[in-house]
């Protein structure tokens, strides 16, 4: 009998972060958090005192709300791909550093970089930055238990090589069901051709071309359903569906709607992996 995925938020799309995140996750009886390390223009930093981490685990504890992962936003304003011995290049290394720290001590199973902005991968040179930085970083996530992983917009055949040219067992890709689509890709063939790369945490978000208005997931053209079956096809033992719609304005019966949509979809990708591995009987 497969486990259905846990129901997750991030709480960088919230109206509040860390310990006030868990409250808000307990409240909406949501399963796990993705937090954000925070840093210069991101907010607070998680590690921001001694025993500030260990604090906000004892909080996620109390409340039932399992830490699923940490990301580390700050990486799109400095740039992952910075060239090496330069000022930028040492700050990317700080922050991975405390980001592998922040993950093991919290006690998230999965930390990750986002690859936007000035952290884009948009050449070959990126591409082979990117995997040499996340090499040496995904060796030292494997030595303290974690899975590393990159979230990034590449077409499948560059994503799987960004992979292949990371060589670990502990790199993966996060997927994110419409920031490839923004970017003009097709979500589920990208499932389908890197599936064997993909984290077991997905982000659920949902959006509409030439808008800023963030729509409840399903009714912006992110073909969010097909992704979701495209998953259960490719990726079994998905172990949480993350909503990362934007919440920031603290409107609650949104939320509410968006959470029901996840828990549904949630669902549906159980109810498709289930059936996809029933034997086929003939008579």
């Amino acid at each position: 009998m497969s486990t259905p995925p846990l129901i997750g938020l991030v709480d960088w799309r919230l109206p509040v972060r860390g310990e006030g995140a868990v409250d808000l996750a307990f409240r909406y009886r949501v399963d796990g958090l993705q937090f954000d390390l925070g840093g210069p223009g991101r907010g607070p930093r998680l590690d921001s005192a001694p025993g500030a981490v260990r604090r906000l685990r004892r909080t996620a504890d109390a409340a039932g709300v399992s830490p699923l992962a940490v990301a580390a936003n700050v990486l799109n304003d400095i740039g992952l791909t910075a060239a090496a011995g330069t000022p930028d290049a040492a700050r990317v290394r700080d922050v991975l550093s405390r980001l592998l720290d922040t993950g093991e001590e919290l006690g998230a199973p999965l930390v990750f970089v986002p690859s936007f902005r000035r952290s884009a991968i948009d050449s070959e040179r990126a591409l082979l930055r990117t995997a040499e930085v996340l090499r040496t970083a995904a060796d030292r996530a494997a030595s303290r238990g974690l899975l590393l992983a990159s979230e990034n917009v590449l077409p499948a055949r560059s994503a799987v090589r960004l992979a292949e040219e990371v060589g670990s067992p502990a790199f993966r890709l996060l997927l994110d069901s419409y920031n490839p689509v923004a970017a003009g890709l097709d979500v589920p063939g990208l499932v389908a051709d890197a599936g064997p790369w993909l984290a077991d945490q997905i982000h659920l978000k949902d959006g509409r071309a030439g808008t800023a208005a963030t729509p409840l997931l399903g009714d912006g053209d992110g073909r969010v359903t097909e992704t979701v079956d495209a998953v259960a096809r490719h990726l079994p033992g998905v172990a949480a569906a993350v909503l990362e719609n934007d919440h920031r304005d603290g409107d609650g019966p949104r939320l509410r709607a968006d959470l029901d949509r996840t828990r549904a979809l949630a669902r549906r990708m159980d109810r498709s992996r289930t059936e996809t591995a029933q034997p086929c009987h003939s008579y």
